[in-house]
Formats: C-alpha cells, sequence, structure tokens
C-alpha cells in the first residue's frame, strides 16, 4: 500500500515553518489519519466513475507523524493522496456528520474541522489544489465555557500544602508559587531551565507555543521558594552526575520534569488541600489571569503575560471579572443602594404585618 507524501509534508510544514512542537504536529496527524480512514471507508461504499476516491486497503499510522526530515521527496501520487486532494464539500460535511453520529463534542469537532482548513490552505499554497473544501464549511458554535478559577484564599491554601523541609516538598511549592506568580503554561514551565530566571531583575524568560518568547514578572514570593528548592537541588546534583544540570524543575532522577508528573503532584495537594480535585494545573493560570483583572490589570496587559497571541482569547477572563463589578457596582450606586435595602426590609414589613394581623384574630 502506497503511502501519503503530502501529509508528511504538511506536518514538516507545521514543524519547520510553522514552528509547532512535535506533540502539536502529531495531533494535527491525528486528524488526518482520522479523516482520511472515513474517506477511505467513503470510497469503498460508494460507487465510483471517475478515479475520484480510489479504493485504499490500509493506511500506515507512521505517515501521520511527525518526521524529523525537514523535505519530501517528490514522488508520483499515491492512491491516499488522490483521496484528499480530490475531496470536495460534500465529503467534509458527511465526515462532520459521522463525527457528530459518534457524539463528539463541539470543542473536538471545531479542532478537527480546524486541522482540515489548515490541511488544505497549505494544499492551496502549494498549488496541489484548485479549491479548498472546507472554505465554504461553518464551525460548529461552540458553547461559551468560562474557564474555572480560584478564590485568592483556596490559592494560598493550595500554594502552602507541599512541606518544605525536603527536596521534592520545595520543588512542588516552587513549582505550585511559579505558575501562580507568572501564570504561565505547565508546558511553559516544564521547559524552564536555571538560566531563565533572573532573581535580581525578578523577571523570567519563558518559550511558549510556536516558539514564541517572552519576558514576565516574577513575584518575590515565588524567587524565595525557588531559592530555597535550589539549594536542596545543587545538593542532589553534586552527589548525581546523571543531573541535567541546565534544567530548572527535576524528577527523582536528575531528569527535566513533564507536564504529567506536575499533574499527578497537583492532584495529590489537592486532596490535601481540600480542594476540588477536578482542578487542574492550568486552573492556576486562569486564577492568575482573574485575580489580575479584579486587581486593576488592564486586559492589553494581561494578554502580553499569558502570551496570547489574540486579544479575544484573553476577553473570556472579563466575564469573570463581571460578578465583582456587579458587585461593586450595587454597593456604591445610591439607587441600587435603596432598592436593595427596600428588598431587604420587604420581608421585615411581611413579617410584621403577619404578627399583626395574627394578634387582631386572636383578639376577636
Amino acid at each position: 500500500m502506497e503511502n501519503s507524501k503530502t501529509v508528511p509534508e504538511f506536518l514538516n510544514y507545521l514543524r519547520f515553518e510553522k514552528r509547532f512542537s512535535e506533540h502539536t504536529a502529531n495531533c494535527y496527524g491525528a486528524d488526518l489519519r482520522q479523516f482520511t480512514e472515513f474517506l477511505v471507508d467513503r470510497s469503498e461504499s460508494v460507487p465510483q466513475t471517475t478515479e475520484h476516491h480510489q479504493p485504499v486497503t490500509s493506511l500506515p499510522q507512521q505517515q501521520y507523524q511527525h518526521t524529523s526530515t525537514a523535505t519530501v521527496t517528490a514522488e508520483p501520487m499515491t492512491n491516499v493522496d488522490k483521496i484528499l486532494i480530490s475531496t470536495d464539500s460534500n465529503d467534509v460535511r458527511a465526515y462532520l456528520g459521522r463525527l457528530n453520529e459518534k457524539q463528539y463534542s463541539k470543542a473536538t469537532i471545531a479542532r478537527k474541522l480546524a486541522t482540515l482548513r489548515s490541511f488544505y490552505k497549505f494544499l492551496m499554497k502549494r498549488n496541489k489544489v484548485g479549491v479548498n473544501p472546507v472554505a465554504s464549511i461553518r464551525t460548529p458554535k461552540q458553547e461559551k465555557r468560562l474557564p474555572h478559577f480560584l478564590e485568592y484564599e483556596e490559592v494560598k491554601r493550595l500554594l502552602q500544602t507541599p512541606p518544605l523541609d525536603n527536596w521534592l516538598g520545595a520543588r512542588d511549592r516552587a513549582i505550585l508559587e511559579t505558575l501562580y506568580s507568572t501564570g504561565m503554561r505547565v508546558s511553559e514551565l516544564v521547559g524552564l531551565n536555571m538560566d531563565d530566571i533572573d532573581f535580581l531583575g525578578e523577571i523570567v524568560h519563558i518559550r511558549g507555543k510556536g516558539k514564541k518568547e517572552r519576558i514576565n514578572p516574577i513575584g518575590s514570593s515565588a524567587l524565595q521558594v525557588i531559592q530555597h528548592y535550589l539549594e536542596f537541588r545543587n545538593k542532589r546534583a553534586q552527589n548525581n552526575p546523571n543531573f541535567e544540570t541546565k534544567v530548572l524543575f527535576l524528577n527523582k532522577h536528575g531528569k527535566r520534569l513533564s507536564t504529567r508528573s506536575v499533574r499527578r503532584k497537583m492532584d495529590k495537594y489537592l486532596k490535601m488541600a481540600g480542594l476540588d480535585p477536578s482542578i487542574s494545573p492550568h486552573t492556576l493560570r486562569h486564577s492568575f489571569a482573574t485575580h489580575m483583572l479584579n486587581n486593576g490589570a488592564d486586559l492589553r496587559s494581561v494578554q502580553e503575560l499569558l502570551g496570547h497571541q489574540s486579544l479575544s482569547t484573553t476577553q473570556i477572563y472579563t466575564h469573570l471579572t463581571t460578578r465583582k463589578i456587579k458587585d461593586i457596582y450595587q454597593n456604591a450606586h445610591p439607587r441600587e443602594k435603596m432598592q436593595q435595602q427596600e428588598q431587604e426590609d420587604q420581608p421585615q414589613d411581611q413579617a410584621e404585618n403577619q404578627t399583626q394581623e395574627q394578634t387582631e384574630n386572636q383578639q376577636w
């Protein structure tokens, strides 16, 4: 069975030109594999009068994963590529219908459709298709879900949970403090190196999505805990030649910590602190943004701190601050204060009237 040539070429484009991470490129590849498998099944079940959608028997999974080579040798088009290139909007709509039948969430369907948009835009740029089959397809309207965040007292309780009398506890406290102090993503945190922290300048160098870099302030509380952790870390490094000396946050073997490990540690401390176990490390990022806006930070500054490319992505946090704004409004506006007082007095007046009526009835 021939292998696809366009898919690896597209994934290399994402990795080397768009500078996507290998994980992200592989996710795109997984989406394309699922779409191609659907097209293959469709081509075998629907009679074809032309070369459109010639039957294909199997799809090698490795072709839909990111490869390390930056170039793809130009070879004759395979049947898989013919299927992908000859796809029309009806195929795409049928695919979305299949995803709905399988009860995929609207967010997942929107993501898979975004993969197809990127793929066919790439083919258009390479002059491999004349018409983009996804251009006329609308993205499913998604339900707006507000990000969950912790109140400050809950954050404080969580941050104080890891012990400071051993190196793993000190490391975990430093991790939680850094996440909340900077608002960085967990993937950005585990990618930190020793020289990314400027203790004198109180700033941290962050490598974000798409290899985009930014400089964020980091609070003195976080820096103090990091320094405390480094005392333990440096002692262990002296006795372990396998330690990755440039890496900031290490596992017990001296290797770079993974995002999954951070999640496991978070689960442990949430349970110890008596907080909602469904909270994720990303919740600290949501909490950081919400607390910054609640305390007067402007939206553009929060966008820069979070590393959001679009301001609209940051604007979702303004919905979380509306509650506080309404509280301030009701407590400060004279007419609202008066109405609120009347509403509070109303039940008391009703109770007094009922008591008076009962007394009169007893007298009669």
